[in-house]
């Protein structure tokens, strides 16, 4: 164990190395949700929110990002998701000592039961997507925030953009075309800024994410006590050694609504 938490031990990350690693192994839905969200979370400005601020965690999967965001900030989170029932989320809320702080929801991205201006932030961590490439969907998002209110999402995405129909020729036998849905840094500060929903205030590039999506599909295909998670990190590994950062990576877009 001591190893293996040595190994998922990165700089830029003190606060997820605080988490036990079988925790995150067999709670994680893709890519290493806390790297991100730590990553996320000073362009976003969670630190400085008051204790007790509300927080949507919007496709929050296990709940991992939601354990992490109501003890590290201090926050009141609402814990959405649509493939993870809440009971479910509600034992592992439970067994994390955060039952108090994080409430569990079912909830559809195109259909949140909340009302207007209900959170002080919007987070969502490897699922925005999904559903948020759709030029109708941040003003309908965006009204839940409170004026003033950041959003912040990491997605997978592309390094530039691609030409034509077709994949690069070294991702064809590897390219699902859920893939299309991955795009640039500057395709996403178009897509916020030009419905005035938000004003960007970030949208870059994680140097190196790629390494670090890598690092964690290899662990995830080897730990992962679930066949199925091992496939789809074996799935993640062929596809990042053939890419070897060219192509693939992380984007985190911030946008404040006036």
């Amino acid at each position: 164990m001591t190893d293996l938490a040595d190994r998922l031990s990165l700089p830029r990350y003190p606060r997820s190395a605080r988490y036990d690693v079988r925790w995150t192994i067999e709670n994680q839905m893709g890519p290493h949700a806390l790297w991100l969200l730590e990553w996320l979370a000073p362009a976003l400005g969670l630190a400085d929110l008051p204790p007790g601020a509300r927080v949507l965690d919007l496709g929050c999967g296990r709940a991992m990002t939601s354990v992490f965001l109501a003890r590290e900030y201090g926050v009141q989170v609402t814990a959405a998701d649509l493939w993870v029932k809440p009971d479910e989320n509600a034992a592992r809320l439970a067994e994390a000592g955060v039952s108090d702080r994080v409430l569990p929801v079912y909830a559809e991205a195109h259909d949140l039961p909340f009302g207007e201006a209900s959170f002080d932030a919007i987070v969502s961590i490897d699922a925005y997507q999904y559903f948020g490439t759709d030029d109708l969907y941040l003003p309908s998002l965006t009204r839940l925030l409170k004026p003033g209110g950041r959003i912040g999402v990491v997605v997978p995405a592309l390094r530039e953009e691609i030409d034509g129909v077709e994949p690069p020729e070294h991702l064809k036998p590897h390219w699902e075309p859920a893939f299309w849905c991955f795009h640039s840094a500057g395709w996403w500060r178009r897509h916020w800024t030009r419905g005035g929903a938000v004003t960007v205030e970030a949208a870059d590039w994680l140097e190196d994410g790629w390494r670090e999506w890598l690092l964690w599909a290899e662990v995830c295909a080897e730990e992962s006590s679930s066949e199925f998670m091992r496939g789809l990190a074996r799935d993640s590994v062929e596809l990042l050694r053939a890419d070897e950062g060219r192509t693939l990576g992380f984007v985190r877009v911030v946008g404040r609504r006036p």
